[in-house]
């Protein structure tokens, strides 16, 4: 039961983190604007149907006439076939990404290759489509898992030390806060509200993950 218990916070943790993972500026593990994330495998639904509805959800409101021009000009150019019919349909992706990230306030440096999705992500992706989540609970649980003992026997070691010299003293606490500043980020993020929620949003989310735990906050 207590492990049951724990996978269930540590997956809410990396959902949390995921959306993901997820709200920082430079959205270092998002995989939105890979050539096989979930947009370009939209995008591609949507120019081999010929229906753009697949891909409106991905852009907000006030944005959607933008991708739906963007996709008339890649449907004009399928007839012609060769470079005209790639170029169009390549600029309607990358419209629809660029679009995309910056709806979620994130900046936009090009499509990325195929194959470059964080195992995390890939792996969250991979529960989706199996329709559990077991293997991803395990990995994120591993990973937790390793994380918290390696920081615990740093600080635990240095705790051993602490009172033999100002210098000794001073590797515990960077070790301390190291170590107690990772427990929290996993804490506030397994319990704290998900991306985009009522009440959180994006922005408080943003803060809460991103607002501490670096190596020189104050503690």
């Amino acid at each position: 039961m207590k492990r049951k218990g724990f996978l269930t916070i540590t997956l809410s943790a990396v959902v949390a983190c995921g959306a993901l993972l997820l709200a920082a500026p430079d959205y270092a593990t998002a995989h939105c604007d890979t050539l096989d994330g979930p947009v370009a495998k939209d995008a591609q639904q949507a120019l081999a149907k010929g229906d753009i509805t697949p891909v409106l959800k991905w852009v907000k409101g006030n944005d959607e006439q933008k991708i739906r021009k963007s996709f008339a000009m890649a449907q004009a150019a399928a007839g012609k076939g060769g470079n005209k019919r790639a170029a169009a349909e390549h600029h309607f992706l990358e419209t629809l990404v660029k679009v995309h990230r910056a709806g979620e306030g994130a900046p936009f440096t090009g499509l990325k290759p195929a194959g470059t999705v964080e195992p995390a992500v890939a792996e969250a992706d991979r529960a989706l489509a199996s329709g559990s989540p077991e293997a991803l609970e395990r990995m994120v649980a591993d990973a937790v898992s390793a994380g918290i003992h390696v920081r615990f026997a740093r600080v635990a070691e240095a705790a051993r030390h602490k009172d033999e010299s100002v210098d000794e003293g001073r590797k515990f606490v960077d070790a301390y806060v190291e170590y107690t500043h990772y427990v929290e980020r996993l804490h506030r993020d397994a319990v704290g509200q998900a991306h985009g929620s009522e009440g959180g949003g994006h922005d408080q989310h943003h803060q809460a993950g991103h607002g501490k735990g670096n190596k020189h906050e104050k503690h």
